[in-house]
């Protein structure tokens, strides 16, 4: 299950589970392509807000 990036130790694992779901050879729309699209948008949400660019 998919939920908000919270911690460091969260976002660690979720970017190690992206790094894995690029390593493989994606169908478009199979599950695995919708996890790593939902990943790289929490992702995204916890690096504006901890990490942001001035």
């Amino acid at each position: 299950m998919l939920k908000t990036i919270e911690t460091e130790v969260e976002y660690d694992s979720a970017l190690e589970r992206v790094h894995t779901l690029i390593q493989m050879d994606l169908e478009d729309n199979s599950p695995e392509s919708d996890e790593l699209e939902a990943l790289a948008l929490l992702l995204q949400n916890y690096e504006s807000i901890h990490y942001p660019i001035a």
